[in-house]
C-alpha cells in the first residue's frame, strides 16, 4: 500500500541537535520497555524554561539495569517522585505525569546514530539558582552544583 506524505522529501532530521544544555521539564509520557539485556524507561519531557525553547519535547532514556539504577533513582529523587513507592521500588508510570525538574542534556553518537542523554538532574525549586550560575560562568559552564 502507498501513502502519500506531504513535505516528506523536504524533512530533515527531528530539529533536536541544538537541545543541549540545562532545561527546566515536565514529564508529559513514559514508557517502560523490556529488553531481556538492557530494560529502560522512554521518557518524553515537554520543555517549561528556558522561554526559547519552551514546548519543544525532548525525549530520552534511562536504563533499569541493575548498574544503571542510581541513575533512574536520581531522576525520581530529583523530580520530586513519591518516597513511598520509591521506597518500595515501585515505578508508577502515570505517578510520574506531570512531574517537574531540572535536566542536563548532551548529544553522543554511536554507529552513526546521534542520542540525546540525560546526563543529570536537579529539582524545578534550583532552577533560578542554576540558570543563572550557567549565564554567569564565563566559560558557559556552571560552577559549584550537581549539575
Amino acid at each position: 500500500m502507498k501513502r502519500q506524505v506531504h513535505g516528506l522529501h523536504g524533512a530533515t532530521q527531528n530539529g533536536d541537535d541544538d537541545l543541549e544544555g540545562l532545561f527546566l521539564v515536565r514529564v508529559e509520557r513514559v514508557f517502560y520497555r523490556w529488553h531481556p539485556q538492557k530494560p529502560f524507561f522512554t521518557l518524553l519531557l515537554n520543555i517549561l524554561e528556558p522561554k526559547e525553547y519552551a514546548g519543544r519535547t525532548i525525549c530520552g532514556q534511562l536504563y533499569s539495569t541493575p548498574r544503571a539504577l542510581w541513575k533512574l533513582n536520581w531522576f525520581l529523587r530529583d523530580f520530586g517522585y513519591d518516597t513511598d513507592l520509591l521506597g518500595r521500588d515501585e515505578v508508577d508510570e502515570k505517578a510520574l505525569l506531570g512531574l517537574r525538574g531540572i535536566v542536563h542534556t548532551s548529544h553522543a553518537r554511536l554507529s552513526g546514530r546521534s542520542f540525546l542523554n540525560l546526563e543529570r538532574f536537579a529539582p524545578a525549586a534550583d532552577w533560578e539558582e542554576v540558570s543563572t550560575a550557567v549565564v554567569n560562568a564565563p566559560d558557559g559552564q556552571e560552577q559549584g552544583h550537581d549539575l
